[in-house]
């Protein structure tokens, strides 16, 4: 089978963690190789995500690598059982770019969320005429059949909540979040309403940065940090002017859950935040 052009980010992550194993135990590519009867180009493949690799072969390399985390081993080797086709929104794929997929497959695989939100709310809770407005104000103009894609995507994301567990998530959003009138004021005030019922399950914790806070004002990164089966697999997700990027290292990781908890201590309470959504939503 020849190596994958594009593999999706939890194919990467697989990869990635397999070398640092490798390079943490001191072992080369070459003697990777040698032990799973292969060559060094397709382990240099496996690392990369560009080719998979056996639930039987993880284990083999994992103990080679004197690997003694049982918790980690398993968490990579339900990642090598996953296949393309098994979910919804691989019938995206070919529509809409990769990034698109891969924020709905780290959210599907994430035990835990934390966002941070300038001036939109998180896409999991953006209601249908709310997206299609971010969608339709992007430059140049997106074609309608890709901005209705978008959109549909955007909404399935939410599953996540109707799963018989749903997955928890701490949502952060500035206060100008609040005041942005996207899409006009009846579909402000709509989002608004949505965010305010939404915000009394058990899932959601929902908090505003008020205009007020002297103590926060890093509102320049859309963050999600989204919690892993295993602490080894957190990723982070940032938005930048060139697209989404996925963070891995360990730095990185210290350094936004640093950033997500001053945030929190920076917000109102889930109560005081319901308030204030409420009152915006009733000047509109």
């Amino acid at each position: 089978m020849p190596p994958r052009d594009n593999p999706t980010a939890r194919q990467a992550r697989l990869g990635m963690e397999l070398r640092k194993l490798r390079e943490r135990a001191g072992r080369t590519a070459r003697e990777a190789a040698m032990l799973i009867s292969t060559d060094q180009a397709k382990v240099s493949h496996i690392e990369a995500g560009r080719v998979g690799i056996s639930e039987e072969r993880i284990r083999r390399l994992a103990d080679f690598y004197d690997c003694d985390d049982n918790a980690l081993v398993e968490a990579l080797c339900a990642i090598a059982l996953e296949h393309r086709g098994q979910h919804w929104w691989d019938d995206y794929r070919g529509i809409l770019a990769p990034g698109f997929l891969d924020i709905a497959e780290l959210e599907h695989h994430a035990t835990h969320l934390r966002c941070l939100q300038p001036v939109t709310f998180p896409g999991v809770l953006q209601i249908e005429d709310y997206a299609r407005a971010l969608f339709a104000s992007v430059i140049p103009r997106l074609p309608d059949g890709e901005i209705e894609a978008r959109v549909e995507h955007r909404l399935k994301r939410a599953r996540l909540f109707e799963r018989e567990r749903p997955t928890p998530i701490e949502a952060i959003v500035h206060e100008a979040a609040l005041r942005m009138r996207v899409g006009g004021r009846k579909v402000a005030r709509a989002q608004l309403d949505h965010l305010v019922e939404v915000s009394a399950e058990p899932w959601l914790t929902l908090r505003v940065i008020p205009f007020t806070s002297e103590d926060f004002i890093e509102v320049t990164q859309t963050v999600m940090y989204a919690s892993g089966g295993v602490p080894q697999l957190d990723a982070v997700h940032i938005d930048t002017p060139f697209g989404g990027r996925f963070l891995h290292s360990a730095a990185d990781l210290d350094q936004y859950r640093t950033l997500l908890d001053l945030a929190r201590q920076a917000s109102l309470t889930p109560e005081e935040s319901r308030t204030v959504i409420r009152r915006v939503a009733g000047e509109l």
